[in-house]
């Protein structure tokens, strides 16, 4: 299938789940009703941001895929809309929790889970108290609606994160997404940076870039704390132009047309793969940038 419809999403959270499963239906039928294939939904978009703080009981809020009724219910969507629906879920794994998306294809296949690589730790993003670093290393996925790749906000920031997924092949990078206000720094505005980020990886591999973020102000229920999420999900092209891009505060989907063969030539055409030199990368491979 050469024209792919993608979609970004976003929406507040509340700890009335069912509610917030209910918001995030109602978005994936509007999207599909305008002729979405691939739709993604934001990180975590189950519960409030639960890293704000850190409070014991909230390790078990993790499930398993076949214990969690979200997954269930967006299997049997993603099969009536015939859409590819990415599902971010907090993962219950033996005696750890992960950080995890579950990709689900438009059949409602299970195609696979991506267990998020790059775990961050500050004030309000308290992530590495919850969630070991991912053990799948990244991932991408054949879906009915091209080849997939997925990384988990964090891994937005690394461009070793868009260059694998790219080199594996994908046509498409999604990243749902948890960011807003910085507590140590209350003057601080990401927006910008985070959008910039991931433009230039959509250019620098030449791979359209969808990212999903939440909404809203989520208030930590153990301390004095309160982060103000500021939305603007985003759809960007293959050489990092904004094609679509929702404002900070209102519900909203984002859709978007691309030709994935017209791209797939260009990026043929390019030579930016054709003429690295992965060789000459060792110190990539490394912490302090020196090559023992």
């Amino acid at each position: 299938m050469s024209k792919v419809t993608v979609a970004a999403t976003q929406m507040h959270c509340t700890w009335d789940q069912q509610d917030n499963l209910s918001r995030a239906e109602k978005l994936i039928r509007n999207a599909a009703s305008q002729g979405a294939h691939i739709i993604l939904i934001q990180e975590l978009f189950e519960t409030p941001y639960f890293c704000i703080e850190i409070h014991e009981p909230y390790h078990d809020l993790a499930t398993t895929l076949a214990e969690n009724e979200a997954f269930q219910r967006f299997t049997t969507l993603a099969k009536e809309l015939n859409v590819v629906l990415p599902f971010s879920w907090f993962e219950k794994a033996g005696q750890v929790r992960f950080n995890s998306v579950a990709m689900i294809d438009a059949g409602g296949e299970l195609l696979g889970v991506y267990r998020k690589t790059h775990i961050p730790d500050s004030d309000g993003y308290l992530e590495k108290y919850y969630f070991s670093p991912g053990d799948t290393g990244f991932k991408v996925w054949q879906t009915k609606f091209g080849c997939v790749g997925v990384g988990i906000c964090w891994d937005q920031w690394f461009p070793e994160t868009a260059r694998s997924m790219a080199l594996m092949g994908a046509d498409i990078l999604l990243f749902p997404t948890a960011i807003g206000s910085e507590p140590s720094q209350p003057q601080l505005d990401t927006m910008p940076h985070w959008t910039n980020t991931m433009r230039g990886h959509a250019a620098a591999n030449q791979v359209p870039v969808i990212a999903s973020n939440r909404i809203g102000k989520e208030t930590a229920q153990h301390r004095d704390l309160e982060l103000t999420f500021y939305g603007s999900s985003f759809i960007c092209d293959e050489t990092g132009e904004l094609v679509q891009q929702a404002n900070r505060d209102s519900e909203d989907v984002l859709v978007h047309t691309f030709d994935l063969a017209h791209i797939r030539t260009q990026r043929k055409a390019w030579g930016l793969f054709r003429d690295r030199r992965p060789e000459h990368y060792d110190v990539i491979k490394t912490l302090d940038g020196q090559v023992k």
